[in-house]
């Protein structure tokens, strides 16, 4: 396993970390023994940095969290984030009093005393032009509640903004094959600023493993059956804002990244890992198979530089006017 620093503090972080939104819920079923049990193999491989929210399974990913890492609080480090259990649009709900409780109540289900990342979870860019969330944020740092705080974006507009605040250690961004905008402007900046990248939805909500159909079924509680135009929430979360049946077709143009790589997830992971603005990935899992997939990237050789041109003249010719919603 590498280590890569997030940003300029003093958080050294697995390369491949977790998100743990599939074992909280909105990805069909799961199982609460398989899921400890990936979260103990991904331990024992090196994985220190795990990424949670409230909001996923309604606390449930954060508890299965305690469960896993208790008696490692000093060595396994846990991100987690608040403000969409509520309506995300009332100002109320970024106040010291409401921020204050969210902090608390994640503190209780993660059996811990400081958060070491908490952040904001794609809060409207109104929250972040005001600004007023982040004083109570360095409140609860000076306290010792939270030990850094970031801010997890939907465009790459909101990232810029977030790092115009000198406390944002950490931006959470959307970024894979199918969604290459950040790399531009939002990451090299980034990285001369001192913030850490966090990468969710690496493999487009599993497109980027090629082994999806058209005729693909997803349960009905799995956001990808019930958010697949954006019904519930930000359609990007779900299949990087791309139509299903076009991203499956995309994604078969693909297929030659798997070549010398052992599969298309672990290319598609190691695609993020080659560019160096990136602290880390955080793919999720709902077993310990695909904990085991997704750790094949540590072996995976980098992609040459003729192969990064192919893949970004791919993404401009042929996925980025397809992608839905502002990214």
């Amino acid at each position: 396993m590498q280590y890569r620093q997030l940003g300029s503090t003093e958080l050294s972080v697995s390369e491949i970390s977790f998100g743990t939104w599939a074992i909280g819920g909105s990805w069909g079923k799961v199982d609460d023994n398989e899921s400890l049990r990936a979260l103990s193999r991904a331990m024992e491989a090196g994985v220190n940095f795990f990424d949670t929210a409230d909001v996923y399974g309604s606390g449930h990913s954060e508890e299965l969290l305690a469960k896993a890492t208790k008696g490692k609080e000093d060595t396994i480090h846990i991100a987690t984030k608040f403000c969409r259990v509520g309506d995300i649009h009332d100002p109320s709900i970024y106040s010291e009093a409401s921020v204050r409780a969210y902090c608390e109540q994640s503190l209780k289900r993660l059996q811990r005393e400081r958060i070491d990342l908490y952040q904001i979870h794609c809060p409207p860019i109104s929250i972040l032009r005001d600004g007023s969330v982040f004083a109570v944020l360095d409140k609860l740092r000076d306290e010792g509640k939270i030990r850094e705080y970031g801010v997890s974006v939907e465009t790459v507009e909101e990232g810029l903004l977030c790092l115009q605040y000198p406390n944002v250690k950490a931006l959470q961004v959307i970024y894979n094959i199918f969604r290459q905008k950040p790399e531009k402007e939002l990451l090299p900046l980034a990285k001369e600023k001192g913030v850490g990248i966090l990468v969710r939805l690496p493999l487009a909500s599993g497109l980027l493993t090629g082994k999806f159909s058209e005729q693909s079924q997803f349960e009905t509680d799995d956001h990808r059956s019930y958010n697949r135009n954006g019904e519930s929430f930000n359609v990007g979360e779900t299949f990087a804002g791309l139509p299903f049946e076009k991203g499956v077709a995309l994604s078969r143009q693909l297929s030659w990244i798997a070549e010398g790589k052992g599969n298309m997830t672990r290319a598609a992971l190691r695609w993020i890992l080659d560019n160096p603005n990136i602290t880390c990935v955080i793919p999720g899992f709902k077993n310990t198979a695909q904990v085991e997939d997704n750790l094949g990237v540590l072996s995976t050789t980098p992609f040459t530089e003729s192969e990064q041109l192919r893949l970004q003249q791919f993404y401009e010719q042929e996925v980025h006017e397809l992608i839905r919603g502002a990214y």
